[in-house]
């Protein structure tokens, strides 16, 4: 199966961000998990596929051409898509992966995650959706979710297609298991 990991092309403040990256691009590759991400060999995108083509792990990056040189895309990697631009990219990420996770990282981040979230809102995927939820990073996004659950603008089954948690490991077996056993099976 392929994770597609959407992050930050800065690595943050917190050693931790880099840390955990580190750490979850270690795990993805050693339970034989390919990694889908945006291509670029810098800030937190850039630690995750370094982790994961060290422990032998497949690594394919999908980068717009106006970001080639910008992002500093990755030469290293099992595979990399140049694409014609960021909706393509998404696209193209969307079919390459089996699950979704986030990790920190600004408006770009958030803008993937988001897409990804209202496609499978309307049933365009029943792929698994997550967050990394490194130190509490997503928390008051999970609180603006829960927010919008509680003033009938996103039903609960919908707002269950998101899964957070702080542990790499834990976070891909829940989705994983959601994968497996239709937890995320929803309205459309």
């Amino acid at each position: 199966m392929r994770v597609c990991v959407f992050c930050g092309s800065r690595t943050g403040d917190a050693p931790i961000h880099a840390d955990t990256a580190r750490r979850f691009g270690r795990l993805i590759a050693s339970q034989g998990h390919g990694l889908v991400y945006g291509g670029g060999n810098i800030g937190l995108m850039g630690v995750i596929a370094d982790s994961a083509l060290e422990q032998g792990g497949e690594v394919i990056g999908v980068i717009p051409q106006h970001l080639l040189e910008r992002e500093v895309a990755h030469q290293g990697l099992s595979q990399l898509h140049v694409v014609d631009s960021m909706h393509t990219r998404k696209a193209l990420m969307a079919d390459l992966a089996d699950f979704f996770v986030a990790a920190p990282g600004g408006f770009g981040t958030l803008d993937e995650l988001c897409e990804i979230l209202t496609w499978a809102q309307l049933g365009l995927h029943r792929k698994p959706c997550g967050l990394l939820n490194i130190a509490g990073y997503f928390d008051p996004l999970l609180a603006m979710f829960d927010r919008a659950t509680h003033e009938g603008f996103l039903s609960q089954s919908h707002r269950q297609l998101i899964v957070s948690d702080d542990d790499p490991s834990r976070l891909l077996e829940r989705l994983a298991a959601g994968r497996i056993s239709g937890v995320n099976a929803h309205e459309a």
